[in-house]
């Protein structure tokens, strides 16, 4: 059910389409798994629809569909692309997107055994989508800000899922985040969600970038905790390097991240094992292994 308590079926986003854009509706229709702010239907082999069903998704699926024919072009992965925007109708009060499909497996439900081909492809992804933004840019909604002002996140999430072993390095990386200058650079793009479930792999490398609805303008350590939260063990050192152009304390910032984010990881996983709404059960051991990393290994 959406946050109207419609139930978006494949009758219904054929219907949508026979309406608004009959010329796909004959295409092959699929429901895909997983997804939160979006349900997705993958439409034929080439194209996906995506249908809001929370709260803010449809202002988000707008921001995308504004966004990406201006940042996809130029960056060395494939990320979706807007190919049609349904409207609000009688139907479905809200708006709707069909997008291209980016081919291969969200890394939560593969691996990545190319470690350092991974490593060098998401730097040169960041390197090319972190330049400045321009002033009309979107700003940061619940993320984008400095360590210091994530704090009530942090707390939430390490009372509740730490493990006791960890509880005294972790909370050591995140006070060192806190302390870390803020970044004094012009506000750059930044993806802004990347976790295992937002890049996909093909190959046992990565494939592909999706879900840029929280993309926004700013601190690019947002992105950069990427480097333990995707990236396999043994590998962080080679992607800042290949980065080239991290200074200590977004690196600082970045690891502290990386913490929020594990953290994260491992409450929805724990969410999905006890079957409770909003759920992943194969994020909880994407999130211990981004802490594991985050406290063995340096960065830069």
């Amino acid at each position: 059910m959406t946050d109207l308590e419609i139930e978006i079926t494949a009758g219904l986003v054929r219907d949508l389409l026979l309406e608004q854009h009959p010329d796909l509706a004959g295409l092959p229709l699929r429901e895909v798994a997983g997804g939160w702010g979006n349900q997705m239907w993958r439409l034929g082999d080439d194209l996906a629809v995506r249908m809001p069903r929370q709260e803010g998704a449809a202002a988000l699926l707008r921001k995308e569909c504004r966004w990406l024919p201006v940042l996809g072009p130029r960056l060395p992965l494939p990320v979706p692309g807007p190919v049609r925007v349904g409207e609000p109708s009688a139907r479905f009060p809200k708006p709707w997107t069909v997008m291209t499909w980016v081919p291969g497996e969200p890394l939560d439900q593969a691996s990545l055994s190319r470690g350092d081909h991974a490593a060098d492809t998401l730097a040169a992804f960041l390197a090319a989508l972190h330049v400045e933004a321009p002033q009309d840019a979107p700003a940061g909604a619940d993320r984008g800000g400095h360590p210091a002002e994530c704090a009530d996140g942090f707390d939430h999430f390490f009372h509740a899922v730490v493990p006791a072993d960890l509880a005294d390095a972790v909370r050591a990386v995140w006070e060192d985040a806190v302390a870390a200058p803020a970044w004094e650079g012009p506000p750059l793009w930044v993806h802004g969600d990347l976790h295992p479930a937002n890049v996909v792999v093909r190959d046992g490398t990565l494939s592909g970038v999706i879900d840029f609805d929280a993309v926004f303008a700013g601190d690019p350590a947002w992105d950069l905790a990427a480097a333990w939260v995707i990236l396999p063990a043994g590998t962080v050192a080679r992607f800042f390097d290949a980065y080239a152009r991290a200074d200590e304390g977004t690196v600082r910032r970045a690891r502290g991240l990386a913490v929020l984010k594990g953290l994260f990881l491992m409450l929805m996983g724990r969410n999905g094992d006890q079957g409770l709404p909003g759920g992943k059960p194969a994020w909880g051991p994407a999130g211990r292994a981004a802490l594991d990393r985050v406290l063995t290994e340096g960065s830069m």
